[in-house]
């Protein structure tokens, strides 16, 4: 079992009405809610923990991921409203306003920590779950306590805007998840914002001296790369038309560890040794999925059988 960590949200998104208006549609999401649903969709046994709400939104969250197949056993509840952010779309990109205080999200604490079965191997982290306390130490103290014995992956998807005022304390804590971490996820824009500028080869092999094993590296419409400390292997993004970017990383990260898990080395011992082979073969399957992904409004990622 994959089990995804972090926030859970409802994304507002620009719509236009029949009569022309403006207006916001709800879709369930967060950057680790949509990697846990693509991972259910995809065909992967895939768990969620975050702070759930159990109002009307913290419903809508439930069986969004009940519905692709995810399980929410580890999901911790409580009365506390459930995060919003409000999304901004410019050419295909999107900016986000968050609503976030005092959250069932973001008051995650840690004595709301489950315990794990054995049958969970791989921990995936990220998001804006990571900024802010009390919710970020538990996350970064969830990785600490599995990161020995089971495979923990972070992809810190960095938001500048929501990070303004705690970037200090936000770095440390990234370097500090990163250096756990068996696999790192970094777009090229947050490979830039972490280790300032130079080449994105050169980079990400900073970052695996770090402790890491692999780093996955994506650069938008060029593709993606994976840097080992013995390697490089990369594949080409596919070419469809793109409605927006939202959920698009989030799905990679997916097919990332849904292909490492049915190649049988989501293992401490497995991840440490990835053939060429296995890496093209987590390149691919995250670029095909991410590709359905962006070709549809919001973070909808693609069940198996459309791929």
């Amino acid at each position: 079992m994959i089990l995804s960590c972090g926030e859970a949200l409802i994304d507002m998104l620009p719509r236009t009405t029949t009569l022309g208006e403006p207006a916001f549609s709800p879709y369930a999401g967060g950057a680790v809610f949509n990697t846990a649903i693509a991972l259910g969709r995809l065909g992967a046994p895939s768990a969620f923990f975050s702070g759930i709400s159990s109002d009307m939104l913290g419903e809508i969250l439930t069986d969004t991921l009940e519905a692709s197949k995810v399980d929410t056993q580890f999901c911790a509840r409580s009365g506390r409203p459930t995060t919003v952010a409000f999304g901004k779309l410019v050419e295909g990109q999107a900016t986000y306003a968050f609503y976030d205080e005092n959250t069932a999200g973001r008051m995650l604490s840690l004595d709301q920590l489950p315990a794990l079965p054995a049958d969970v191997a791989a921990l995936f982290f990220g998001g804006i779950s990571l900024v802010n306390d009390p919710a970020a130490s538990t996350y970064e103290a969830l990785q600490a306590r599995e990161a020995p014995s089971r495979v923990t992956m972070i992809d810190p998807n960095i938001r500048p805007g929501f990070i303004a005022g705690k970037e200090a304390e936000y770095r440390a804590r990234i370097e500090r998840m990163i250096a756990r971490a068996d696999i790192v996820k970094l777009s090229d824009e947050d490979l830039h914002w972490l280790q300032g500028p130079g080449d994105v080869v050169d980079l990400a092999r900073g970052i695996v001296a770090k402790g890491p094993k692999v780093v996955f590296i994506t650069e938008g419409a060029q593709g993606a790369r994976a840097i080992t400390a013995g390697g490089e292997r990369f594949a080409p993004s596919q070419k469809v038309t793109v409605v927006d970017t939202v959920g698009a990383g989030d799905t990679f990260n997916a097919g990332v560890l849904c292909a490492l898990h049915e190649a049988g080395v989501l293992t401490k011992a497995g991840v440490a040794a990835l053939s060429d082979a296995v890496l093209d073969a987590a390149l691919t399957l995250g670029a095909q999925s991410a590709a359905v992904t962006v070709s549809r409004a919001g973070a909808n990622p693609p069940w198996r059988a459309e791929l």
